[in-house]
């Protein structure tokens, strides 16, 4: 398996290619705006990036950002090596269930503790904007990473690159 060449990044882009591994938490103070239909689930200028080699920006939103009246855990659990075990919720919204449309990390590792309660929302099962622009999700809809128009690929996610 070769690793994939990298799409020489656009003026104000970041390269996917150029972020580390293991993963890097970061501070953003863009404007994220997570909704389903009219409703607005969360609204914050106080998300987290996490950026990994490979893959879109994944933004966590602070839990006191977040309308917790619209999710309803879930069963589901994951496991990530680098940022622990996650738990799951579905949103609904005026009826609409949504399953697990949302993940966070009660007590993340170390590295990732800032992380602790904040909501991270697959972009295929919502409308989230960053700065106004709507954001794409990753085809296979495994990572829930936010694809805009600031980050050049090629990406991590969809079918075939498992490897990666």
């Amino acid at each position: 398996m070769q690793r994939p060449v990298p799409d020489p990044p656009a003026p104000g882009q970041e390269s996917v290619w150029d972020y580390p591994r293991p993963p890097r938490l970061e501070r953003s103070d863009e404007h994220v705006v997570v909704r389903v239909g009219d409703t607005v689930v969360a609204d914050t200028r106080r998300a987290w990036r996490v950026l990994e080699t490979s893959h879109p920006p994944t933004y966590y939103v602070p839990r006191d950002d977040v309308d917790a009246t619209l999710l309803e855990p879930s069963a589901r659990r994951t496991f990530c090596e680098w940022k622990g075990r996650a738990s799951y919720a579905d949103l609904t919204v005026d009826g609409r269930r949504i399953p697990d449309a949302c993940w966070w990390y009660d007590t993340p590792t170390d590295t990732f503790a800032d992380l602790a309660g904040a909501v991270a929302f697959y972009p295929e099962l919502v409308t989230a904007t960053v700065d106004g622009e709507e954001v794409r999700g990753v085809p296979g809809g495994f990572y829930g990473s936010w694809v805009t128009s600031r980050v050049a690929g090629p990406f991590k996610g969809a079918p075939g690159t498992e490897w990666w």
